[in-house]
């Protein structure tokens, strides 16, 4: 629903995917394509939803205003870092928007790792290496296992995390060749180290710098960089569709 990062260009809007189940709705990270979940998730969806946030920089929870024009029967389940429940208490609160309880369904947060305990399916959370505590996840939905790891440099935990995934969902925030120790991203060559190294399926490149990555031409660029390394890489735009 949203494959930028930073901020929302003509190329998409910031960082928002949802994992569609049999049972279940996660949605992974809240950017501006939050926006656009009930065109996927119907009013009459009884499914429970489940958000899990890597972090608090604001492309990835910008579209958490927006939870108020949902419907979710079913209720939602908001899980991110330790201290999150904190966090959310100021940012989903008056005057920013309206708070968690007033939302018109049912609605809580959680803290992962400590209380994955409380979700229904299998999910393993890791620190990743960022400027601030950004969480990978390791879901399995329908027997399937999705590795996401958005805003990280190259870490043994990325790794871990997609350990024969059937899909890692891996930010690209750089083009070929670029790099920043003191801000670390991905690459297209770090994204298919780690795809590599893990023995996953294949690979989506998601959360595309939208400064370095102005066009969707420049994705492409990146996603060729990456096939060269792992070729089963393909850069994703909003709205796109891919069955696991």
């Amino acid at each position: 629903m949203g494959t930028n990062g930073w901020y929302d260009t003509h190329t998409g809007n910031t960082i928002c995917i949802l994992l569609r189940s049999q049972n279940y709705h996660v949605i992974l990270d809240a950017g501006y394509g939050l926006h656009k979940v009930d065109t996927y998730i119907r009013d009459l969806d009884t499914r429970p939803v489940y958000l899990f946030l890597s972090h608090f920089h604001l492309d990835h929870i910008v579209g958490l205003h927006t939870l108020t024009k949902f419907r979710f029967p079913g209720g939602l389940v908001i899980g991110g870092p330790e201290d999150s429940r904190r966090i959310l208490d100021i940012i989903l609160n008056s005057p920013f928007t309206i708070p968690l309880k007033d939302l018109p369904y049912k609605a809580k947060s959680i803290e992962l790792p400590l209380e994955q305990n409380q979700l229904p399916f299998p999910l393993t959370a890791k620190p990743l290496r960022h400027a601030s505590l950004t969480l990978g996840y390791r879901i399995e939905l329908d027997g399937k296992i999705v590795s996401y790891c958005p805003d990280t440099g190259y870490c043994i935990n990325a790794v871990e995390l997609s350990v024969s995934a059937d899909l890692l969902i891996a930010e690209c925030a750089y083009k070929s060749g670029q790099s920043n120790e003191a801000w670390p991203h991905l690459n297209p060559e770090t994204a298919a180290r780690i795809a590599e190294e893990a023995g996953v399926k294949q690979m989506a490149l998601i959360h595309f710098d939208a400064r370095t990555h102005p066009t969707l031409e420049d994705r492409l660029d990146s996603e060729r960089a990456a096939k060269q390394i792992f070729p089963e890489t393909f850069a994703t735009t909003d709205g796109m569709t891919v069955q696991i």
